[in-house]
C-alpha cells in the first residue's frame, strides 16, 4: 500500500459512522520522577509532576476512531458516579456521541491509575466493577442498538470482560448488523469465543488465541491450527492474530493466510495498541479496503502506537508519513549476491515466501511492470535477477542493451513490487537460484515448464515454478522498431 492509496482512504473517513459497544474506563496517569527509596518500606518514592486523564478500554478505541476522522457513537453502561461523569466529560470534549451511554447508580465506573516514572510504569491501581450489567440496563443497550443499527457503516465490540458485553448484548449487536450487512469487528476476551458467533472479524493476540484454541503457537503450522480451530468454532470469515514483534497474521475462510511483518520501531508501551489496531481495521473496512489492506494499515498504526507511552491515539498523518518512509530508496534494494544471500536466508527463516524472477528489462515498459506485479503477488518478497550488460550482449547482440545495467537496476528498484535487485553476469540465473533457494520461480508464459532454468532446484526444495502471462503486444523489440519507424520517416 503506497502513500497515495492511504491518503485516499483517510480522505473518506469523515463520511464513516462507527458504533462502538463495550466496556468504558478512565485511564489516569500520574507522571513523575523516582529518585529515592522510602524510609518506611523498600519501595520507590514517586514525586508526581503531572496528572492526566485519558479515555480507556473501549474509550480508547473510540478515541482512535475519532482521531482517524470517523464519526463515532458509543453504547455502554457506566456508574452514576464521579468517574462516570468525568468519563462523559472527556467524551464530550472530543465531540463523541454519548446518547447511548447509560448510567447505573449501583455500578462503579472503571478507573485505572498508572504511576509512571522514567518512562516506566511503577504500579497500576484498578478500581472497577466486573459483574455483568443488570438485566434492565442490558435491555436498554439492546433496544438502542436494534433501533439505531442502520445509522452506521461498521460496528466495533470492545470486550474488556467488565460486564457490558453480555452474551445477549453481543448476540443483539451481531444479528442486527447482519440484517443490514454491516461488518462487526470484535476485540475478544476469555477463552470461549462461541459467544461472538456471526461476527465478521476477531482480533485476539497470540496468548488469547492460544487460550481460545487450546493450541500452543510455536510455528507456522501451530499458528494455522489455532486459527482453524477458532474460525470453525465461531463461524468466522476473518481472523487477525496479532503476534507482537512477529507482526500479524490474517486468516480468511477459503483463502491463504497473509502474514504481515512488524514495523521496526522502538517499543515504549504496548498498552492500547490492540485498540489502535481495532480502530484502524474498522476505518479500513468501512472505507472499502480489502481485508489484507486494512490489516496492513492497522499494522502500521500499531507500530506507531507502541512507540508512545500509555494509551495513545494515532493520526492519519502519522500513518501516511510511516507508509511513505517504508518506500525505500532504490540504492537500498540493489544488492550483490554475497550480501543478499544471508538476508534472504533470514527472511525464509522468518516464514517469508521468496519469489525469484530474472531478465534483461531493457527499455522498461508496461508489459514488464504488469509481469513483475503479478510475480510479486505470488509470495512475500520478490527478487529480480538482472542480466548484466555483458550478459545482455551475449543474449541480444552487440547493440544491446540500450540502457546500462546500473540505470536498469535503479529503475527497477524504484518499483514497489520489487524488494531486491541483484545483477548477474552469467547467461542464466542458475547460480543465483542455487544460492538464494527461492520458494517460487516465476517465468514468462512463453516458456515451457521443462525448459525453465533452476526448476529442479526449486521443486527439489518443495517449491514451484509459476508461468506468468505477458501483456500482448508489449515488448522491447516492438518498442525499438516503433521508434525507428517514426524517426526514420523524419
Amino acid at each position: 500500500m503506497d502513500r497515495k492509496r492511504v491518503e485516499s482512504i483517510f480522505s473518506h473517513t469523515p463520511e464513516i459512522r462507527c458504533l462502538v459497544v463495550g466496556d468504558l474506563m478512565l485511564d489516569e496517569y500520574l507522571w513523575g520522577k523516582a529518585e529515592r527509596i522510602s524510609p518506611e518500606a523498600p519501595v520507590q518514592v514517586v514525586d508526581v509532576l503531572r496528572e492526566e486523564l485519558r479515555l480507556g478500554g473501549a474509550g480508547n478505541v473510540v478515541n482512535n476512531l475519532a482521531a482517524l476522522g470517523a464519526q463515532v457513537s458509543v453504547c455502554s453502561v457506566v456508574g452514576d458516579d464521579e468517574n462516570g461523569w468525568a468519563l462523559l466529560k472527556e467524551f464530550s470534549r472530543h465531540d463523541i456521541d454519548i446518547k447511548a451511554i447509560f448510567l447505573d447508580p449501583a455500578r462503579r465506573t472503571s478507573r485505572k491509575t498508572r504511576v509512571v516514572a522514567a518512562h516506566q510504569q511503577i504500579v497500576r491501581i484498578d478500581r472497577e466493577s466486573r459483574e455483568a450489567v443488570p438485566s434492565f440496563y442490558e435491555e436498554q443497550v439492546c433496544s438502542w442498538i436494534a433501533a439505531h443499527i442502520n445509522e452506521f457503516n461498521v460496528v466495533v465490540l470492545s470486550d474488556y470482560n467488565k460486564g457490558v458485553l453480555t452474551p445477549t448484548v453481543i448476540a443483539t449487536a451481531v444479528s442486527a448488523a447482519a440484517a443490514t450487512s454491516i461488518p462487526v469487528l470484535v476485540d475478544p476476551k476469555g477463552s470461549d469465543y462461541s459467544r461472538y458467533r456471526g461476527a465478521t472479524l476477531l482480533t485476539p493476540n497470540r496468548k488469547e488465541a492460544e487460550a481460545a484454541s487450546d493450541v500452543t503457537i510455536r510455528d507456522a503450522a501451530s499458528l494455522s491450527q489455532a486459527a482453524d480451530t477458532i474460525m470453525a468454532a465461531v463461524g468466522l470469515r476473518h481472523l487477525l492474530i496479532t503476534r507482537s514483534e512477529e507482526g500479524m497474521s490474517l486468516f480468511t475462510a477459503g483463502a491463504e493466510a497473509v502474514h504481515i511483518p512488524t514495523v521496526a520501531r522502538e517499543v515504549f508501551d504496548v498498552s492500547g495498541a490492540g485498540d489502535t489496531v481495532l480502530a484502524t481495521l474498522a476505518v479500513g473496512m468501512a472505507s472499502g479496503c480489502t481485508m489484507a489492506e486494512a490489516a496492513g494499515l492497522a499494522n502500521v498504526a500499531a507500530g506507531i502506537a507502541v512507540g508512545k507511552l500509555g494509551t495513545s491515539i494515532v493520526t492519519p498523518q502519522e500513518i501516511i508519513d510511516a507508509v511513505a518512509l517504508s518506500h525505500r530508496d532504490s540504492d537500498s534494494k540493489i544488492k550483490c549476491l554475497d550480501v543478499l544471500a544471508p538476508l534472504i536466508a533470514a527472511e525464509k527463516g522468518a516464514g517469508k515466501r521468496i519469489v525469484f524472477t530474472n531478465g534483461c528489462f531493457d527499455l522498461l515498459h508496461a508489459g514488464h511492470v504488469k509481469y513483475l506485479q503479478k510475480a510479486r503477488v505470488l509470495g512475500d518478497l520478490l527478487i529480480l535477477g538482472l542480466n548484466s550488460d555483458e550478459s545482455v550482449r551475449r543474449l541480444k547482440g552487440p547493440k544491446r542493451p540500450l540502457i546500462c545495467q546500473e540505470e536498469r537496476a535503479h529503475i527497477l528498484a524504484a518499483l514497489d513490487c520489487i524488494d531486491y535487485v541483484v545483477i548477474f553476469d552469467e547467461d542464466t540465473p542458475l547460480n543465483l537460484i542455487t544460492a538464494l533457494r527461492p520458494d517460487i520461480l516465476a517465468k514468462g508464459g512463453d516458456y515451457a515448464l521443462e525448459s525453465v532454468v533452476g526448476r529442479e532446484i526449486v521443486e527439489g526444495d518443495g517449491g514451484r515454478v509459476e508461468l506468468v502471462s505477458f501483456v500482448d503486444g508489449k515488448s522491447t523489440t516492438n518498442l525499438i522498431e516503433r521508434i525507428l519507424e517514426l524517426y526514420s520517416a523524419e
